[in-house]
């Protein structure tokens, strides 16, 4: 069956570890008739969970996509990753989506991933519902954590549907928009039935509030509602499609997964109520840098979004798109505008979890796959032609975990390279690279676990036996003092000669500053053809400094004077004394080590506050701030690199399990002193055991 941009929705089901979201996502499936019965996460046979390592562990870590046939509406439902170390394929499904379920528990209220992923999807103004899920739990209060989402989010969730009665005694739920009740039935199916009259207040007094959210959605309803009192069910309808499209509402539901409770009304909501593609835009970059947003537009050419890139054992690389405007079709040429190369589009699909179902075409708004691309990877532009735009990429965090790692045996490196960069490809949380500097393959992830996971499936699929341990830090040198010093480099041969003298003054530049060359020379004291070998020589110079052999920053180089001779002069000369003469004017200039610093931003509960902060302090952290909403600390700190190679370690092991961070480079600073010291020293061992190698 064929669908159209207005037919199309696109949700992602989001939450905190833990809340139920895999599981939703196959009951989904199970109530709109995808599946013929629902699996749990332990059986291991889930649609939304099937990697080889979703299974052993239990936890969803790459997003998983389905759909279902409903009211003549095709909905795409993206099940994505609870844990803060895969947040990439989160980010992926809300790029994708017009609309959000975001899961809460029905018994421990808004948690700290929860609260991140309401931040992400207010920075796109995303429109989002939520889902209070486990309302057969003896400890669920429908009523509490609807407080407790106004409390944290500020915002008034408005319920569609409420729980008739709760924990061992949850019968089912009431639909307030269409005036019914959905019971539970022993074959997992809902049976539709009247509304409880012992419910009926408590239905009414939900209907007026979700009408008064209707009438917000349109000036026009919102004047006969405040006229009249009330809305037809028509205007209803109408008036809750174009607020939550507006993101002027939040619907709220009672659910329980697990029983197939509330699920039918709430497919039945997205389908005739939740935001289709031609309501959104997406945004890309013009040629001349310039940001534009773009409809979803079925009638413009062809332009679509690399999402995704995976591998499957069969299918080979799989790299998913969401179509902007036009339609993609099977078997035709298309334009790779990023990488400025033409693609052939073979097949195209849609899938079920892991299960491919070809399709002819994709639609403006529909997201679906094209298999074994040549040249397309995440991030990618697609278009009919040059499109004049670039989709802009994924908003992806920084990496906040890093390790070193290297195969055990030689003749395995190679191979190891190329699997991280396969797994660099898939997943954009994800680094790979060699740091020329410390001579270390350094990977970085989004947490130990996201780093344990990349590492356990090469041991496992490459037979690959790996050493980790924690990368070198980057340090830098610079100078805090003017100094100069003058270098004759002389050197007779038999023939030509070697003859070069530079003298030179170097000078602190604010940090940041980098690096400066000035050519302060007057008549001609070295000739202007020797001055790229002089500047040569200086960034040689710069390359290693004194005091440890780090690079060197934040000088600003002068050549005052120097002496060449018309036969022994080359290039070569200038740019040997020049060098020289930078170090030995660095060593009069009170060399210091600098350390990178980084901008920390940790979410805690509140009862582990004080803990964090004084381990930030034992880190030589500075607190740069903090806040509180709801039983939620945001703590904002500049750490120095050196102290947080472990720290996704430390915080699970200070709040639980509980706490996430953010990361990024801020500053160099310097450092002096035993820390500086046992930077000296460590070095001078590595130097020796590279002598060594």
């Amino acid at each position: 069956m064929s669908f159209n941009t207005e037919s199309i929705k696109n949700v992602s089901i989001a939450g905190h570890g833990g809340t139920g979201k895999t599981t939703l996502f196959e009951r989904l499936l199970f109530a709109g008739g995808v599946i013929p019965r629902p699996e749990t996460v332990e059986s291991g046979k889930t649609v939304g969970d099937y990697s080889p390592e979703e299974i052993e562990r239990k936890i969803s870590i790459h997003a998983a996509l389905a759909h279902v046939d409903r009211n003549g509406k095709k909905i795409n439902f993206f099940d994505t990753p609870g844990s803060s170390d895969f947040i990439g394929d989160v980010i992926l499904s809300f790029r994708a989506s017009e609309s959000s379920l975001l899961l809460v528990d029905g018994r421990d209220g808004v948690q700290i991933e929860t609260i991140k992923l309401w931040r992400n999807l207010e920075q796109r103004n995303k429109p989002r519902a939520v889902i209070l899920n486990k309302m057969d739990d003896d400890r669920a209060d429908f009523s509490k954590v609807l407080g407790d989402i106004k409390e944290k989010f500020k915002a008034e969730p408005v319920p569609v549907t409420i729980p008739i009665g709760s924990g061992n005694g949850l019968k089912g739920v009431i639909d307030i928009l269409n005036n019914k009740a959905y019971l539970i039935q022993a074959d997992g199916m809902e049976k539709e039935a009247p509304v409880p009259e012992e419910f009926r207040a408590e239905a009414d007094a939900a209907r007026e509030k979700l009408i008064e959210a209707a009438a917000e959605g349109d000036d026009t309803l919102m004047e006969k509602y405040i006229d009249q009192g009330s809305l037809s069910p028509e205007e209803m309808h109408t008036g809750l499609i174009e607020a939550l499209a507006e993101n002027k509402f939040l619907p709220a539901f009672a659910v329980s997964a697990l029983k197939n409770a509330g699920l039918v009304p709430l497919l039945d909501f997205i389908a005739d109520v939740g935001p289709n593609p031609g309501t959104a835009k997406d945004k890309a970059k013009t040629p001349d840098g310039t940001e534009k947003e773009i409809p979803i537009d079925p009638d413009k050419p062809l332009s679509a979004l690399v999402i995704k890139t995976s591998y499957d054992q069969f299918s080979g690389k799989l790299s998913w798109v969401k179509v902007i405007t036009g339609k993609l079709a099977a078997d035709c040429e298309a334009l790779n505008v990023t990488e400025s190369k033409k693609e052939r589009i073979g097949k195209l699909y849609t899938c079920q979890g892991k299960k491919l179902e070809e399709v002819r075409e994709i639609c403006a708004g529909d997201v679906g796959i094209i298999t074994k691309s040549a040249t397309l990877k995440t991030n990618d532009t697609v278009s009919a032609g040059d499109a004049g735009v670039n989709f802009l990429p994924l908003m992806l965090p920084e990496p906040v975990h890093s390790v070193a790692v290297n195969a055990t045996a030689k003749k395995d490196e190679d191979k190891l390279g190329e699997f991280l960069v396969r797994a660099a490809d898939e997943d954009k949380t994800f680094r790979y690279q060699f740091n020329a500097e410390t001579k270390e393959t350094v990977i970085s992830g989004m947490g130990e676990l996201h780093i344990n996971i990349i590492l356990d499936k090469i041991k496992t699929s490459q037979k690959i036996e790996l050493e980790t341990h924690v990368p070198r830090i980057a340090y830098r040198e610079t100078i805090t003092k003017k100094a100069g010093a003058e270098y004759t480099h002389k050197k007779q041969t038999g023939g030509h000669g070697q003859y070069g003298k530079v003298v030179m003054e170097i000078a602190p530049l604010p940090r940041g500053g980098n690096y400066q060359f000035v050519n302060a020379i007057f008549g001609g004291a070295i000739p202007k053809n020797y001055i790229p070998g002089v500047e040569k020589g200086v960034v040689e110079g710069m390359a290693h400094g004194t005091m440890a052999s780090y690079p060197v920053v934040d000088v600003e180089v002068k050549i005052v004077d120097g002496k060449y001779h018309p036969v022994d002069s080359s290039e070569l000369s200038f740019k040997l004394a020049a060098r020289n003469a930078f170090r030995d004017s660095m060593r009069q200039a009170s060399p210091t080590l600098l350390e990178p610093v980084m901008t920390l931003t940790v979410f805690v509960e509140e009862k582990y506050l004080g803990d964090v902060m004084s381990d930030l302090s034992g880190k030589r952290g500075k607190i740069l701030g903090q806040d509180s909403t709801g039983g939620i600390a945001e703590i904002r700190a500049e750490v120095p690199q050196a102290e947080l190679l472990r720290y996704s370690i430390d915080l699970r092991s200070i709040t639980s399990g509980t706490g996430s961070f953010s990361v990024e480079f801020d500053h160099y600073a310097p450092i002096s002193g035993r820390i500086a010291d046992d930077v000296i020293k460590s070095r001078e061992n590595f130097k020796i055991q590279e002598a060594d190698e």
